[in-house]
């Protein structure tokens, strides 16, 4: 099985650019994909993205990490409304720096000779000054090609300024820069990124003449019709720091039955008939499949120990068979965890101190009793 065959089994292609199955078919295709460190830590959302890359690394290909060190300085527009908030170059600094140990924890970057590579597109343009920008990059699209695309179109009317419409420019020169130095002859990205794409692919063939490929996926959505990638308490991040093992453990445990299968298709490295066996045979059990899910995740995501942490935290919470054993076993970060996850409330000390009522303290102070009705 080829690599688009892969990700249309899998649900994973959204569009790809004519030709590209025979190229891959030759041999080693180098391609790549963007990160933006606009977020102190990947998301399960730029897991897709991860994941993408994992299959085209087992695929036989070579990935391309491309880590967003200027990009981020501008801000994409794409799937956007509004004018991002820019942020300091520190932070963007810190964010990367974060981001970048976080992939290396994902991807082969030491051995076989299609091991991933990392760039930083920050050195394409230090030493370019904004006369050789104009020249160099902002002569080779005209504005009416770039007008055309979908992420300026929803936003000309509530207004885009200069910045985010430059994007898709430096997007397309990244391309060039990746197809020269390193024979980057793919892109991949969600299905949003289409556009981008696209005019990195236009912006090689006017320059050097040459053919470049698109890869996307579909914008992943949950059986409710939500965005993937957030809970009721917010995003779900890849830091243990931003969101604890048991956290995420949890997501996936209390995900809807009528996702599994999808998820399993994004989210693992299983091949098609070790997840077709396993399915066929936990038929009557989706939340047996929804444990086996959550505990890979969650063991290539953070470690086997951490895993393990999660079962202990587990049995605390839900077991019958609770011990004062158990709890006198835990860590200190998994004592944490368990606070975390028994409602609990802060009254003043002095309250206490000067006495108060039982019934005056649970519906004035807390919210277990509605009232002292």
């Amino acid at each position: 099985m080829n690599f688009l065959e892969e990700l249309e089994w899998r649900g994973m292609l959204h569009d790809a650019t004519p030709g590209l199955d025979e190229v891959l078919a030759k041999g080693k295709v180098t391609g790549y994909i963007g990160f933006d460190p606009t977020a102190p830590a990947l998301t399960i959302g730029n897991f897709v993205q991860i994941m993408l890359l994992s299959l085209f690394q087992r695929s036989g290909h070579q990935p391309l990490v491309l880590m967003g060190g200027a990009t981020g300085r501008i801000g994409d527009p794409s799937g956007r409304d509004t004018e991002r908030e820019l942020k300091s170059f520190e932070e963007l600094d810190a964010n990367l720096e974060h981001q970048k140990q976080q992939i290396f924890n994902l991807l082969n970057f030491e051995d076989g000779p299609n091991k991933a590579l990392m760039v930083n597109n920050l050195d394409f343009y230090q030493n370019m000054n904004v006369l050789d920008f104009m020249r160099d990059v902002g002569k080779t699209l005209t504005v009416n090609y770039m007008l055309s695309k979908e992420s300026v179109q929803k936003r000309l009317d509530s207004g885009i300024s200069f910045t985010e419409f430059s994007y898709q420019l430096l997007q397309a020169y990244d391309f060039q820069v990746l197809y020269q130095k390193y024979n980057c002859i793919l892109q991949m990205g969600g299905s949003d990124q289409w556009g981008n794409i696209t005019s990195g692919g236009e912006f090689i063939r006017r320059n050097l003449g040459e053919k470049a490929y698109a890869v996307t996926t579909p914008l992943l959505t949950k059986a409710d019709g939500t965005k993937f990638g957030k809970s009721m308490g917010g995003n779900i991040w890849l830091d243990p720091e931003l969101t604890s093992p048991y956290q995420f453990y949890q997501f996936w445990i209390n995900a809807d039955d009528a996702d599994t299968p999808k998820f399993t298709r994004y989210f693992t490295l299983k091949s098609r008939e070790e997840i077709e066996a396993r399915e066929q045979e936990l038929a009557g059990n989706p939340q047996e499949l929804k444990r086996l899910l959550a505990e890979e995740l969650t063991i290539r995501v953070h470690s086997e120990e951490d895993y393990r942490s999660v079962l202990r935290v587990s049995e605390l919470l839900f077991g019958r068979s609770a011990t004062k054993g158990q709890l006198l076993e835990l860590a200190k970060g998994e004592l944490a965890t368990v606070a975390a996850e028994i409602p609990s409330f802060s009254v003043p000390r002095e309250l206490l101190a000067n006495g108060v009522n039982i019934v005056d303290l649970l519906a004035e102070h807390t919210e277990i009793l509605a009232s002292k009705g």
